[in-house]
């Protein structure tokens, strides 16, 4: 075993000298490329780090860490209790549990786990005793997504295998309720569902409600609004962004987004910072915490969620995993667990082609994710797509009939966007040029890209000698400390990088020249910056 590739023994005496080498670099290459972390305070905060050390059993590394923790009191003490029971101190751990949970720690977060570490806490009598004062049966969710003119799903996540559906009703109404159909939550499945409301009507408000086991559990902010009628003209506003660490001072952000009432959030990557594909316990560490908090509860219980991921909550910082399904071995368990905390239209081709990629319409403007790691290769020639993402990709821009096409990337298409790296598009500047020269090819008009990655808020335009000029806007710090500096780019239009940002879109696709009006808003929800862009910037002549 060299890495995550194992090499048969009795395949290698097959090989000549030199082809053992270069079969043996290559693979050296690769698991470095995806196991490689670099270590930068917005991306690897000291509490995350010393779980990962607390799964690998580097205890002494894990003291290390939360010796310079930065988040709150109570979620250093929760990482304390975690290494506490993996050295079998169950009094201490208990102690730090409800030294925790008197310094503010959800209660979820005991129930949630890790549970593969929490299990000795579970068996303690003073667990089972502060569980008698709190029985969450809805752990976390309610999350919306996969919205349409005429259905919605609601995720969500239990404290143990139960009998879940949603009641709702247009606000305003006194009739009875509407009832989903009964979803049965599993271990398998990490006690999630996603739960399906059809027979929903186009652009309509309605209160909704979670029944766990046969009873109500109370959701703060539960509303969800359908989407305009497909394919029809309408007006909306969209926001995204990526580069959402955990910092608990600016988990505020979620509450101020939140009060733009978007029809939509696009978290476009890096939207919780794992760096660990090998264990699955730092990715549920990471997941629960943000999903425990209020603001985000509040935040998704109201607001419809698309994901797509990036290296950080993939892989690896700049990882390039290849472009086998199954190798690395961890692809496929980090994409499930993907699947288990989203609640996306579709996850790329599913089990046969995994993936994040998949579009939706909201009125007639046409998004399209993708997916810019599980198929991620330099060889034989560098792509970033695959050839099954690329070709569904092409295939999707050439058929579409929405006004606006907005194609949302984890990572910058702009050239130079971050000097002398491959991470970006410049790194697949073929695949890159194959893609923009299929959109003048086949003359398709309306062309927004949206990107992540760079910490920072900016708009950017790419000339085109041949079709319209390509209008990028990028928005990646939403909770992150670290930001990068604005790169001045020949086609800059502006940026911003003071403060935690978000970008906002607002379509109006019903005046005589529709337009998008962006937006780059700070935590503090100032406006820093705005463009408009109308269509007849994004047409072929």
């Amino acid at each position: 075993m060299v890495g995550n590739y194992t090499l048969e023994t009795s395949n290698m005496f097959l090989f000549s000298g030199s082809q053992f080498m270069a079969v043996f670099l290559r693979v050296i290459f690769v698991t470095t490329l995806c196991l490689a972390t670099t270590h930068v305070g917005a991306q690897h905060d000291p509490q995350r780090n010393a779980t990962r050390h607390i799964v690998k059993g580097d205890y002494a590394k894990a003291e290390k860490e939360l010796a310079k923790a930065n988040a709150a009191e109570s979620e250093t003490k929760f990482v304390q209790m975690m290494l506490a029971l993996e050295k079998d101190d169950l009094e201490q751990a208990e102690w730090l549990m409800r030294e925790g949970v008197a310094a503010g720690l959800p209660v979820e977060r005991l129930v949630a786990g890790p549970r593969s570490i929490l299990k000795k806490l579970h068996a303690g009598v003073a667990y089972q005793e502060l569980m008698k004062q709190h029985q969450p049966a809805l752990l976390h969710g309610p999350m919306l997504g996969s919205v349409t003119d005429r259905a919605a799903t609601v995720w969500l996540r239990t404290a143990k295998a139960a009998d879940v559906s949603v009641r709702y009703r247009e606000v305003g109404k006194k009739h009875l309720p509407g009832q989903t159909k009964v979803y049965r939550t599993r271990a398998a499945e990490d006690f999630t569902a996603a739960v399906r409301l059809n027979g929903l009507a186009p652009k309509t408000r309605y209160d909704y409600w979670i029944v766990v086991d046969g009873n109500e559990s109370p959701v703060e902010n539960a509303m969800l609004t359908t989407f305009p009628e497909e394919n029809r003209a309408a007006s909306f506003s969209v926001c995204f962004g990526g580069g959402a660490g955990f910092v608990p001072q600016w988990e505020r952000m979620w509450d101020v987004i939140g009060g733009h009432q978007p029809h939509a959030m696009l978290m476009l990557g890096d939207n919780v910072y794992i760096d660990d594909p090998e264990h699955s316990e730092t990715s549920h560490y990471c997941y629960y915490r943000r999903q425990s908090r209020p603001e985000w509860r509040r935040f998704t219980a109201r607001t419809a969620m698309y994901s797509i991921y990036d290296d950080h909550d993939f892989g690896t910082n700049d990882c390039v995993p290849g472009a086998e399904i199954e190798s690395p071995v961890w692809k496929r368990k980090v994409w499930r667990i993907f699947q288990q905390n989203w609640v996306n239209p579709a996850y790329g081709g599913g089990e046969a082609q995994p993936g994040c990629w998949y579009d939706f319409m909201i009125g007639d403007v046409h998004f399209i994710m993708l997916d810019g790691r599980y198929y991620r290769s330099r060889k034989p020639q560098p792509s970033m797509l695959g050839d099954v993402q690329k070709r569904w990709l092409l295939e999707t821009l050439k058929r579409s009939s929405g006004t606006f096409k907005v194609i949302a990337s984890p990572v910058p298409f702009t050239a130079n966007i971050k000097p002398g790296s491959k991470d970006p598009w410049d790194g697949y500047a073929d695949e890159r040029e194959e893609i923009f020269q299929f959109l003048e090819k086949e003359k398709v008009d309306g062309v927004l890209l949206i990107c992540a990655d760079r910490h920072r808020t900016d708009l950017r335009v790419t000339k085109r000698s041949q079709g319209y000029d390509l209008f990028e806007f990028e928005s990646s710090r939403l909770t992150n400390r670290h930001t990068h500096s604005v790169v001045k780019t020949p086609g800059l239009i502006w940026g911003y990088n003071n403060k935690c940002s978000f970008a906002r879109m607002e379509f109006n696709t019903q005046l005589a020249v529709p337009e998008i009006r962006m937006e780059a808003r700070s935590i503090d929800d100032e406006l820093m910056h705005s463009y408009t862009l109308t269509l007849d910037q994004l047409k072929h002549r």
